[in-house]
């Protein structure tokens, strides 16, 4: 397919299915025979009235704890303690809560690429270390399911296999959020995956996030439709922010009968994948398809451009940013260069976290400043910006800014009446610390009358994040999406898939949406970052110790080392 002709994906060839919220639809055949084993607390209708009662009944306790308040069923984390301080961080199964499901060969077994080497295969009881930097005295710490095809279900099973026949399956994709570099990537890996490695032939996209779950229309993506939109950005199903209505997406799951669930999307959109397949922890319920008891794989690929997701190495598309990032601050570097007391500002993404400038800014080497939202500055004063911007244009005739967008927005608020509006995903809307703070730093100048100067602002934003992705996140992409289907076929659900110290591993959903991840301004990367621009930290030791007593992250792997 020509990268040119866009318009081929939206063709009348393309098999779209209008979906009706108003229509009633039938249960499916795979979901409703699964009804009758379920615990009595949990709802046997498929649009979750009547039928269960609000009794205490427990599914499958040897493998799910369960605990019971306000008459409601509520799932809690899977935990398997080992000795030496082990500890795993299961993520939920299929066979949790549906007792007694048939399980089937593992195609896998006759695929000339899987079949020839058994090691290809991952063990049962395979995991991945959380930490890998341990003392002597350490204990053997948190660990995740490793990822992979898998070698047996269960340590009794003879031979490989899945809880999924191919022709029963029926999955759906569905993008969530702003744009990254490797959407197209992963849907295009999931849909091949599915069909080359397990014969799955009936693959759904969601239009448009998770509204296009009960508004719009479905796409059928087979491996011709998506062979060439991995050369291309943006996302082929397009996306939108909010629009989580989970009932309404649950029955349209119900409806159609789909069976496996691929969500793509960064920390709020794995929130909203968590409460369709899960728990709303501030209320006494389980929702929404396990407390239907529906045989269906719900799993999370994380996307984000800041890189602000915890637990993994680091997310997919931020490669590309980064190397993106290199031609604005390369023609900030020339334009400031060029001229007498020259000043480049670049502003680029990351709103809660500055991996995208901090890695720039190194792989760089022509930034002189790099401010980011996690290490606060000041403009005016000894050891403030303004002074250190003088000092380098002396020295130096020129310098080269990178700003994060989350950056300085306290210094913002204090200087502009504002409210707190929030977008459609629910993030506070930031105001633009690029223009502010080149017209601070032409004002500055201007009323001191000491220099002259002439700066250039860059704003490479969207740019960056709706370019192709480059070769090492396309080989990243394909990992994940293969992870992600292993793990669906292999009946687990409820997780996210990504590296953890270079190894893939399924995730709870609940430690991706904890917290977010970001920068650690106590720990060697950021010190490198500022010996390789040689500003000031702007921080005052006092203020580096109440930043340690405040929580700040402390372990160095979750910035790369």
């Amino acid at each position: 397919m020509d990268t040119s002709t866009s318009a081929s994906l939206v063709t009348p060839s393309l098999m779209f299915r209008r979906f009706d919220s108003a229509k009633t639809f039938p249960a499916t055949d795979s979901h409703r025979r699964y009804y009758s084993s379920l615990p009595s607390s949990c709802s046997q209708s498929p649009r979750g009235g009547g039928g269960g009662g609000g009794g205490g009944g427990t599914a499958n306790t040897d493998t799910t704890h369960v605990m019971v308040a306000n008459s409601k069923t509520v799932a809690v984390p899977k935990v398997v303690t080992g000795d030496g301080g082990y500890l795993l961080e299961d993520v939920p199964h299929l066979s949790d809560y549906i007792q007694d499901l048939p399980i089937y060969p593992n195609p896998l077994q006759d695929n000339p690429a899987y079949s020839v080497v058994k090691q290809y295969f991952v063990n049962v009881d395979d995991t991945v270390a959380k930490t890998i930097v341990v003392s002597k005295e350490s204990p053997r710490g948190t660990h995740f399911r490793r990822a992979g095809p898998r070698q047996k279900v269960r340590k009794s099973d003879s031979c490989v296999r899945v809880y999924f026949e191919s022709d029963e399956v029926q999955a759906c994709i569905v993008t969530c959020g702003g744009l990254c570099p490797g959407l197209n990537t992963v849907i295009r890996e999931i849909v091949c995956g599915l069909y080359h490695m397990y014969g799955v032939t009936r693959v759904l996209g969601i239009d448009g996030g998770y509204k296009g779950f009960y508004a719009r229309n479905t796409i059928s993506l087979t491996p011709k439709v998506v062979n060439n939109i991995h050369k291309r950005g943006g996302t082929i199903l397009g996306t939108s922010r909010g629009g989580h209505d989970t009932s309404k997406i649950v029955d349209s799951i119900q409806d159609r009968g789909i069976n496996q669930v691929y969500i793509i999307g960064g920390d709020g959109t794995q929130k909203g994948a968590s409460v369709i397949f899960e728990v709303r922890k501030n209320r006494f319920e389980m929702h929404e398809i396990r407390r239907r008891g529906m045989k269906v794989a719900v799993v999370g690929i994380p996307k984000t451009i800041d890189n602000d997701i915890p637990v993994i190495d680091k997310s997919f598309g931020f490669d590309t940013a980064v190397e993106e990032a290199q031609r604005a601050i390369s023609a900030a570097h020339v334009e400031s260069e060029s001229i007498e007391n020259g000043i480049g500002l670049v502003k680029l993404m990351g709103r809660h976290s500055g991996f995208i400038a901090m890695y720039a800014t190194l792989a760089s080497r022509d930034v002189d400043c790099c401010l980011i939202p996690e290490s606060p500055f000041y403009l005016d004063g000894p050891g403030g910006l303004f002074e250190y911007i003088e000092k380098r244009l002396k020295e130096d005739g020129h310098m080269v800014i990178v700003v994060a967008e989350g950056a300085g927005q306290e210094l913002l608020s204090e200087n502009t009446r504002t409210l707190d509006k929030m977008d459609a995903s629910g993030n506070k809307q930031l105001q633009d610390v690029g223009l502010w703070l080149s017209q601070k730093i032409k004002d500055h100048f201007s009323k001191q009358q000491k220099m002259t100067i002439n700066l250039k602002y860059i704003d490479p934003t969207y740019m960056i994040r709706a370019v192709p992705s480059n070769a090492s996140d396309n080989v990243y992409c394909t990992l994940l999406a293969h992870s992600a289907i292993h793990g669906a076929m292999a009946g687990y659900t409820g997780f996210t898939v990504g590296p953890v110290n270079g190894t893939h591993g399924y995730i709870p959903f609940q430690r991706i949406t904890e917290r977010q991840h970001k920068v650690v301004i106590t720990d060697r990367m950021w010190a490198r970052c500022l010996s390789s621009t040689n500003q000031p930290s702007f921080f005052s030791q006092l203020q580096l110790f109440e930043k340690k007593a405040g929580g700040i992250q402390v372990d160095d792997s979750e910035n790369f080392g």
